[in-house]
């Protein structure tokens, strides 16, 4: 339709104003184009159809020719007048901008902004809406928060702009959620803090970065320089008090680490947020190592406070609250070899963290059940069972490196094998891509526990087992929810307490005939061992004895566990047998403050009589491959008490050094003594403080000893079912399906 416009009535004018609108959100800009030529014709006077015109020009890709338009149409314009059409040219393109940013055209919604930016650049909240569709379009840079004066525009004294200070906030948040580990974000966030007017906006921005940067990426320094400009406009807030404590703790700087957990617990009022402070400060003192007798006082406070939050028994808890409250039975373990407590206390907040997951997650797991449910009716139909892995381990770790024997050997005619990557971020190590590739379908999971869950529920998986137990947090939660009707706990530590989960997996050593009764989870011993592998890589030695100023007919002990493991009672029975033992030296190694540990052990040699330069403290080493080469430089290796090691367990028995372990009741006072046993070795095997000082002051003296030991290590590489995984795969496989079977007759 063509309208002339001669002699314009109010009437025809408002009618093909309405035209021209209608063209325009049709896309038609050609006929808008006519309409708006038309009308500058008849009413040349008129400068709002210069400005439309140019527009229906550059939606139409003539930028030159839109520019000039606007140009002719402010041409003949005063001073003053030229502001006014400016201004009115720019709320042509702003309401064009807005126009498509609702309908998701980001493409033409970011060029409209640069048109702006050029007729404006003062303009600070078109340059934030372009910055966000540049996130939005996936083009965005760092460098653009230089390079478009982002930064300079905002550290301009506040006021002095008419800065929208919510899409501030909302344009930084995007900005951190896409590079928040460049220098240029941290500037931003620095310079947006004067632009804060909900504070709790911005330290809620703070957090979740630091969570990302700290818990995710490791890139824990940076972390704590995002905490510290939370810090700066709220000084003592918990969330990042809280934070700042995990990470020095975490970076190995235990004195702020313990300091700064203490102002922690300093700032809480309630009871299960004392319960997780006392539980940091404890963690700090732990992985600082030598400060065992604040660490009792503190384990002590912190059972109390247990003792109290269990008897008040809250079920209204948030997910967050739940989630720290899973992890502060851990250290007990540490402290004392007594199942039976430990054990109870773990259960009794396990299923009180479960009350609460049931109370705030209850419509997710109450659709878990019923699809569950469905599934059961429908029995496995000869397809094969679903079997998900869950943990933050698969990569570089302990368990990365142990559970990989059996990822290996699954049969995939029977299993289809899902991992779930919890917090999953790009590696150089080979290991977390070996997992990727060895399964059949890998997720790479963040750290929320709700959609975790449900994509597992979503993948209908029949078994799903978990590595980490309270290990970490967001596998407690997961667990709680109960997304596949099967759950298992097997290898990372000890079992959970929840009642959504249905077994744990054992071996006959591992734990005792009589551990079901201290278990909420049914005790499913495989026959052999719980875990087997078919060695280490081993890389070459970095370690020699002349080198460590040692004499080359001196025996050499070895203690390489973290400051957790190093209780004092064991670490006495240590010196005690390097007392015995003439031309003797102990290497002691292993992640905590270099400072305390030496001290801790320096302190045990006077008090028994035994000289401190029979002591060597080693640093740690670049790979595992490494350390594990490194193993050779040892006679024997002494093992800790009431927490033994268990992946280095396994090494020091695949490089055939004697080991000498005290075995206790608990499962984490078992592992080596199942190792053991599985790889045929019995000596060195202790049940009592005496036969550890005992066997290690006989396997010190007698080489002949030792080296029947290693002897029979090696040998047992071809025979033990430690050393055998697929063998281990197969008893782990059928019992499964066993677990299946149960299950559909229930």
């Amino acid at each position: 339709m063509t309208i002339y416009l001669q002699n314009i009535s109010s009437d025809s004018r408002a009618h093909w104003q309405q035209q021209a609108n209608q063209y325009l959100i049709q896309g038609n800009y050609t006929q808008a184009e006519n309409l708006y030529e038309q009308a500058i014709a008849a009413e040349p006077e008129v400068k709002s159809n210069y400005w439309y015109l140019g527009l229906m020009l550059l939606l139409q890709g003539q930028e030159m020719e839109a520019q000039t338009t606007w140009l002719v149409g402010m041409a003949d314009g005063e001073a003053e007048q030229v502001d006014e059409w400016t201004a009115q040219l720019l709320g042509v393109l702003q309401t064009e901008a807005d126009r498509r940013e609702s309908l998701s055209d980001y493409s033409l919604a970011w060029a409209l902004r640069q048109h702006i930016r050029e007729i404006d650049p003062a303009d600070i909240n078109n340059l934030l809406r372009a910055i966000e569709l540049s996130i939005e379009l996936e083009t965005f840079t760092p460098d653009q928060l230089t390079s478009t004066g982002l930064i300079e525009m905002l550290e301009v004294e506040p006021g002095m702009l008419a800065t929208d200070t919510v899409l501030v906030m909302r344009v930084l948040q995007r900005v951190l959620n896409c590079v928040s580990a460049h220098p240029s974000a941290w500037k931003l966030a620095e310079t947006c803090i004067a632009h804060v007017r909900e504070p709790q906006t911005y330290i809620n921005i703070i957090i979740e970065t630091c969570v990302e940067l700290g818990y995710i990426l490791k890139l824990t320094r940076l972390a704590i320089n995002y905490i510290e400009l939370g810090l700066r406009l709220a000084p003592n807030q918990p969330e990042l008090v809280r934070h700042m404590a995990c990470f020095y703790q975490n970076l190995g700087e235990f004195d702020e680490g313990i300091k700064t957990a203490k102002l922690f617990y300093s700032l809480q009022q309630d009871l299960p947020a004392k319960v997780y402070a006392t539980h940091l400060i404890l963690r700090g003192l732990m992985s600082a190592g030598g400060y065992w007798a604040e660490a009792l006082s503190t384990l002590d406070c912190l059972h109390s406070l247990l003792e109290l939050l269990i008897a008040e028994y809250p079920t209204s808890l948030s997910s967050s609250t739940v989630c720290d409250l899973f992890v502060t039975s851990f250290f007990s373990p540490y402290f004392q070899d007594d199942p039976k407590t430990n054990r109870k206390i773990g259960n009794q907040l396990a299923q009180l963290c479960q009350s609460n997951v049931q109370n705030y997650a209850k419509e997710e797991i109450e659709r878990y059940r019923q699809r569950q449910l469905v599934r059961k009716s429908l029995g496995i139909s000869g397809k094969p069972l679903k079997i998900g892995y869950l943990s933050h381990c698969l990569r570089r770790h302990s368990v990365g490196w142990l559970a990989r024997w059996l990822f290996q050997h699954h049969d995939r005619d029977k299993f289809q094998i899902h991992a779930y990557f919890i917090g999953y971020k790009e590696e150089e190590h080979f290991l977390q891509n070996w997992y990727v590739n060895h399964v059949d379908k890998p997720y790479r999971c963040g750290i929320v526990s709700t959609n975790i869950a449900e994509q597992i529920d979503r993948d209908e998986i029949d078994i799903l087992i978990d590595l980490d137990s309270i290990t970490l947090d967001v596998n407690c939660e997961v667990m709680a929810m109960k997304p596949a009707p099967i759950q298992v706990t097997w290898l990372g530590w000890d079992a959970v307490g929840l009642p959504a989960i249905d077994y744990f997996i054992a071996d006959p050593y591992v734990v005792p005939e009589s551990a079901q009764d201290d278990y909420s989870e049914k005790i499913w011993r495989l026959p052999h061992t719980y875990i087997a592998v078919e060695g280490f890589e081993v890389g070459v030695p970095t370690l020699r004895r002349d080198i460590l100023n040692i004499p080359s007919n001196a025996v050499v002990y070895l203690s390489s566990q973290t400051g957790y493991k190093r209780h004092p009672d064991t670490a006495r029975l240590q010196v005690k047998i390097l007392k015995q033992v003439p031309n003797s030296y102990f290497l002691i190694k292993g992640g905590a403050d270099q400072k305390s540990i030496q001290k801790f052990f320096n302190q045990l040699a006077e008090e028994e009589g035994l000289e401190g330069d029979r002591l060597r403290f080693l640093p740690g080493v670049s790979s595992e491959e490494v350390h594990r080469a490194n193993l050779g430089i040892a006679d024997v290796v002494l093992d800790t008490y009431p927490y033994n090691g268990a992946t280095t367990t396994l090494e020091t028995l695949w490089m055939c050094i004697p080991l000498v372990t005290r075995v206790g009741q608990q499962f984490a006072a078992r592992n080596s003594y199942t190792m053991m046993m599985n790889a045929g070795v019995t000596e060195g095997i202790a049940w009592t403080d005496e036969e550890y000082v005992e066997w290690g002051i006989r396997l010190g003296k007698d080489a002949a000893l030792r080296q029947q030991i290693s002897w029979k290590l090696r040998q047992s590489r071809q025979t033990s079912p430690l050393w055998n995984a697929q063998h281990f795969t197969r008893e782990m496989e059928k019992a499964y399906e066993q677990m299946w079977e149960i299950y559909l007759l229930s």
